[in-house]
């Protein structure tokens, strides 16, 4: 330094980053931002997020830890930023340093994202050395959750570990100033995944042979299946009647509704209008299934696309539904695949039998699938972690989600109060599993039904990866409180020395709506959980249910009437059984015009009456979801559901086309401290409605406007007696957007603060956080005693 200049002050710091910080291009960014600012210095992925160290002038470090969380790249979400200082070393120039993997390994990895509008642009461009590579992708987009296989997050724990770079995908990775700069996914024609058609008896094509066969045969009628991100589709024209009734009977999908890939907005003229925030779903970098309403006629508008669609997808689609659930190419094979000249619009659904967990492995893929399909479109690059579709909607403006996986998982969910490390193993239908520990839950994945061992050894695997890239080590099993559950008794067989909570099934599904609201649980809320079953403190099948709640307990306000289920199982399949059932404990006659006993064969309609008469074989239910069933059935519209929820959808899709009506009233009653809603006046309005030979859709709406006339009178009379102004709405009920709409509006209107599901499904897809919530506070309360 010459004599009289001042000195130049430098200073350094550690800077370590946490949150969604691997594999969302945070490296280069800082890379980037540090040099901008003139700082010297590395950055280096850690099993606990990214950290780094930077030297120079202490306006620029001071520049650089403000902004190295309010620049940070789009799929980035920093959950904390901390500094300090360290002695400066004279360093110049800043490096990406390798990764790494001592200490704790305790991260989050960001979930599978859209194909985003550069790569697009490049995948179309024919003078683009990836022109129609069908596993472009960059730092921002494709493949994350699916493909890693450990931490920290680096191409060798992926399963692109086993493609090495060409040379010109090397030095895209090393450069700075490249899109590409440490992509993991990062490959092209040259070396990254090759794509192939499998057909029976014939060779084997690949590249551009086997997509323009792959769409030639879609077009002819033919059902493929087809290698996605997390596991295999089942693919087929939509607009063919033929070929999608065929997918149904091979599939044994009954009447269940199909997903639909559409290659543009355009495709969904005239099926359906989506609002902007549906729109915004659609088009957005997770890609749901988006459920939608069918429209009434034609549209007159086609946002986004000037394309045609050639006809309305047919019937065969998604009979007796009120919606059709869609989506738009998530990856670049989709988009190939749904190009002109092929269909652009498909059936999407997954690559199962009901029930069985998404096809994820090849080989499995030509076993199990080889009855249910013409051809495999497929590839060569692993899937690690199987991820079904998401599906949401939306309600009042805003998102509910209904099935929470592929686009969502594994980002955590902030949670209102620090827990110890806990497994919450959710339910036996539509489980979902979640991890959690201090302020954070990592939720599953779509693992499915919990009635075969292959589910089970899918929920074991899972379990392991989720807890391999969180590092949770669990000390509390938290399970439903029903003894016959699959998942408890699967959970009890592995839990070890660990302290295993059970938590009743409505108390977990208020609490679940809590957690994600932030609730600490110091003041209780009204929570109303309607769904179809859960385990009552009484031994009954609960489910119409009011409660008093906190995450320490709760007291139960208000449930339906019992009414006993006959057969069980068999009269969720066959709601006329339930009709029958609640028309005989309303003390109303089984005459023979009603729709219930005219679907009911004689000789079981004769059984049935003694097995009523007698309790034989009967389980007292107090279901909001098998109410729903029972005026299905007596309205005429559902006697035999061949999926779950079928009778309530088709009544909705019933209310739906009528409109608003005024609502039937239920009878209520105190009982023990608790007030008791009888159906009975509903089931003898709808039979004078129907007496008097009013339309179907007529009970349909008064049903629904009865059910949130009591949501209502019930909620006040626990304010008024508790003083308690907030109500959470959850259970698979409230997946019916009408109910939903209609009891939020009117709770507002009178003043409650009013907590619906936004962050996870509002059915059993959501237990796990509810779950966790109570087992960990009650075991603090324990141990603190």
């Amino acid at each position: 330094m010459t004599a009289g200049q001042p000195r130049v002050v430098v200073e350094r710091r550690r800077v370590a980053v946490r949150g969604l910080v691997q594999g969302v291009g945070f490296r280069p960014f800082v890379y980037t931002l540090a040099t901008e600012l003139g700082l010297a210095g590395s950055v280096t992925n850690t099993g606990q997020g990214v950290l780094a160290e930077v030297e120079g002038r202490p306006e620029a470090v001071a520049a650089f830890c403000r902004r190295v969380a309010g620049d940070a790249p789009p799929l980035a979400q920093v959950a904390s930023v901390e500094h300090e200082p360290l002695a400066p070393t004279g360093a110049s120039g800043f490096a990406i340093a390798p990764s790494r993997t001592d200490g704790p390994q305790l991260t989050l990895i960001p979930p599978d994202t859209a194909t985003c509008a550069d790569c697009l642009a490049e995948l179309a461009d024919p003078a683009d050395r990836r022109y129609r590579h069908p596993f472009i992708s960059c730092t921002n987009c494709g493949p994350r959750h699916t493909i890693v296989t450990g931490l920290p997050y680096d191409r060798a724990n992926t399963t692109m570990a086993e493609f090495p770079m060409c040379p010109d995908c090397a030095r895209e990775y090393r450069d700075p100033a490249d899109r590409r700069f440490h992509a993991q996914p990062v490959a092209c024609h040259a070396c990254g995944p090759g794509l192939a058609l499998v057909m029976p008896g014939l060779p084997m094509l690949d590249g551009e042979e086997a997509l323009t066969e792959a769409r030639r045969l879609l077009r002819a009628g033919a059902i493929l299946a087809v290698k996605g991100l997390g596991g295999y589709h089942l693919a087929c024209d939509a607009r063919n009647g033929g070929a999608v009734a065929r997918l149904r009977r091979r599939k044994r999908r009954g009447a269940k509704p199909f997903a639909l890939m559409a290659r543009d907005l355009g495709e969904l003229a005239g099926l359906v209008r989506p609002g902007p925030a549906e729109v915004e779903l659609l088009t957005g970098p997770a890609r749901p299934i988006v459920l939608l309403r069918r429209c009434a006629g034609p549209s007159s508008g086609r946002p986004g696309s000037s394309s045609t669609p050639s006809d309305a997808a047919p019937e065969g689609v998604a009979p007796g539904s009120p919606d059709l659930g869609v989506m738009l190419p998530y990856t670049p094979l989709h988009h190939l695949l749904l190009a002109p000249p092929g269909p652009g619009l498909l059936v999407m659904t997954s690559a199962n039998l009901s029930g069985e967990p998404i096809v994820t492995d090849d080989r499995d893929a030509f076993a199990r699938l080889a009855p249910l399909v013409d051809a495999w479109l497929t590839h060569d690059r692993p899937i690690h972690v199987p991820c079904e579709d998401s599906v949401v909607r939306v309600v009042d403006g805003e998102q509910l989600p209904v099935r929470r996986s592929r686009g969502y998982a594994p980002l955590p969910l902030p949670l209102p109060v620090p827990v110890r490390p806990v497994l919450a193993v959710g339910g036996d239908l539509k489980n979902t599993f979640a991890l959690a520990q201090d302020g954070y839950a990592w939720l599953s994945g779509h693992i499915g039904d919990m009635d075969d061992l292959a589910t089970l050894d899918a929920f074991d695997r899972a379990v392991a990866h989720l807890g391999a890239v969180t590092g949770v080590r669990p000390e509390l099993l938290a399970v439903d409180r029903h003894p016959g559950y699959r998942s408890v008794r699967h959970a009890r067989a592995g839990a070890g020395r660990r302290e295993v909570r059970t938590v009743q099934h409505h108390h977990a599904h208020i609490a679940s709506v809590m957690a994600e609201h932030g609730l600490d649980g110091g003041h209780p809320v009204i929570g109303v959980a309607f769904d179809g079953t859960g385990y009552g403190d009484d031994g009954a099948v609960w489910g119409g249910e009011v409660l008093l709640a906190d995450y320490d307990g709760y007291s139960r306000l208000a449930h339906l009437a019992y009414v006993p289920l006959p057969g069980g199982d068999a009269a969720v399949v066959r709601p006329y059984r339930t009709a029958l059932a609640h028309l005989r404990a309303a003390g109303l006659p089984w005459a023979a015009e009603l729709p219930p006993v005219k679907a009911c064969p004689e000789d079981e309609l004769r059984v049935l009456e003694r097995q009523l008469e007698r309790s034989l074989n009967c389980v007292p239910t107090s279901s909001m979801g098998r109410l729903f069933d029972a005026v299905s059935s007596l309205a005429g519209v559902c006697q035999r559901a061949e999926y779950e929820a079928q009778a309530a959808i088709e009544l909705e899709a019933a209310a739906l086309a009528h409109g608003p009506a005024e609502g039937y009233a239920f009878g209520l009653r105190p009982v023990d401290g608790a007030l008791v809603a009888d159906p009975a006046p509903v089931f003898a309005g709808a039979l004078a409605d129907l007496a008097a030979g009013a339309p179907t859709g007529l009970v349909a709406a008064r049903f629904h406007g009865a059910v949130a006339d009591l949501v209502r009178t019930v909620c006040r009379t626990a304010r008024e007696r508790h003083g308690t102004g907030t109500v959470a709405l959850s259970g698979g009920v409230f997946a019916n957007a009408l109910l939903s709409s209609a009891c939020s509006r009117g709770l507002t209107a009178d003043g409650f603060t009013v907590l619906r599901h936004r962050r996870v499904p509002p059915n059993d897809g959501g237990l796990a956080l509810g779950q966790l919530m109570v087992a960990a506070r009650a075991a603090a309360g324990s141990a603190a005693t």
